[in-house]
């Protein structure tokens, strides 16, 4: 098979160098996918909320099948662009396992509850730096996944590259409550850009955020594929979205000829009961709805990951974002769901407050709250700030389940016993 000119050793490279093993079959990026894949945070997606609690019901997405479902939509969109004009050819091509690679992982670093418990941990952390999913994410991949060495997985630049959605730092974001990445991961972010400063209109926020690598533009539109369409599935089934609640909702609103369209084809499916067919079909227009345009950057020089934008055509993303806003205002906002998001605030934050006192403002108790290898780490850390990431790190790995059964344990006299440790 020859050589994929679209890369070069600069976007294989890692910070560390890499054992290498003799007759390896794999590329870089394939091992990159292939780690990811056999983590136990990968694992853990399984049993974390993507719409509706893991558990509620068989058939709901969670966190894990809807990664797999992006994956899926990413290598797609890849072969999709392969075809399209003189962009690409046979030896120079967007490669799909490292697009495969940065779907799976894109979600690895969020909590449990969604992002109900993003937003509650983000607070709780706000004195001691803050908690964002996508710098959790990159986390897990340089520094905690498998705890060998705090080096994490030892990712390839390109594959770092391609989930970094956001490459502000904490510092640089003013309070913002999202869309950042923690102070000390900026030689993470320098690794990634092969030591380019940014230019100067490149400024923190939304413009730098914007700055993406082509696999990191391709993960970003296959997730809001695959979210904007299944949770509007999700969200039929569970019997939220109905005809009387969507009529009902574009009523309330001016919807133009478009959205009023959009609005008739999903009632339809609903009453032909063809819901799962008809969006998956739309899955397919949404792929199709991606071409490349060459873009010029500066990091162009270094990397084809930086010569092209994807451009994807406005109206698929004028109905993307309509199917959010119709998920957002019937389902998120429903009273059933706003009363499970208080009740995961409720246990994130009582948790996170016992394990504050205990290690990170360090009250003097003895108690073991925490497995035997994580205090030990936490005993080694220099400061608060460094204790508190520890404790954060364990409580963003759980699973919704696992939350459930740790606050009980702690809070509910009637639950629990010696021998009740998972």
């Amino acid at each position: 098979m020859p050589a994929n000119r679209f890369y070069s050793t600069f976007d294989s490279e890692t910070l560390k160098p890499r054992p290498t093993h003799p007759g390896e079959y794999r590329s870089a990026f394939q091992i990159d996918r292939d780690r990811i894949i056999h983590s136990s945070a990968f694992r853990r997606l399984q049993n974390k909320t993507q719409v509706f609690l893991s558990g509620e019901y068989d058939f709901y997405r969670t966190r894990l099948t809807h990664s797999i479902e992006v994956a899926q939509i990413g290598r797609s969109i890849c072969g999709w662009l392969m075809q399209q004009g003189d962009a690409l050819a046979e030896d120079c091509f967007i490669d799909a396992d490292l697009v495969e690679c940065a779907c799976l992982a894109h979600d690895l670093g969020h909590p449990p509850f969604g992002h109900t418990g993003e937003r509650t941990l983000h607070q709780l952390m706000q004195p001691y730096g803050g908690f964002e999913g996508n710098a959790q994410t990159l986390r897990l991949l340089t520094q905690t996944l498998f705890n060998e060495g705090r080096d994490g997985m030892n990712p390839t630049r390109a594959l770092l590259d391609a989930i970094l959605k956001y490459k502000t730092l904490h510092i640089e974001a003013g309070g913002a409550p999202n869309h950042y990445l923690y102070d000390d991961q900026e030689v993470w972010l320098d690794f990634t850009l092969g030591g380019q400063a940014f230019p100067v209109e490149l400024t923190p926020g939304e413009t730098r955020n914007g700055f993406k690598s082509i696999e990191c533009q391709i993960m970003d539109w296959a997730d809001d594929t695959a979210y904007s369409l299944n949770d509007i599935a999700d969200g039929i089934h569970a019997g939220f979205i109905t005809v009387t609640s969507l009529e009902h909702w574009a009523e309330e609103r001016r919807l133009d000829n478009a959205q009023a369209e959009h609005v008739t084809f999903l009632c339809k499916a609903i009453r032909e009961k063809r819901v799962e067919a008809r969006l998956n079909r739309n899955i397919g227009d949404y792929i199709r709805a991606t071409k490349l345009v060459p873009e010029s950057n500066f990091l162009s020089a270094m990397s084809k990951r930086h010569q092209f934008r994807l451009e994807i055509d406005p109206d698929m993303k004028a109905q993307s974002k309509l199917n959010k806003r119709i998920s957002l205002d019937i389902v998120f906002r429903s009273p059933q769901l706003q009363q499970l998001d208080y009740k995961a605030d409720v246990i994130l934050t009582k948790m996170f407050s016992v394990l504050r006192d205990r290690y990170i403002e360090q009250d003097g108790s003895n108690l073991h709250l925490l497995p035997a290898t994580v205090e030990a780490e936490i005993a080694k850390a220099p400061d608060a700030a460094s204790r508190a990431r520890l404790v954060c790190d364990w409580v963003a790995s759980m699973t919704d389940a696992f939350a459930f059964r740790t606050y009980r344990r702690l809070f509910d006299a009637n639950f629990g016993s010696i021998t009740d440790f998972v």
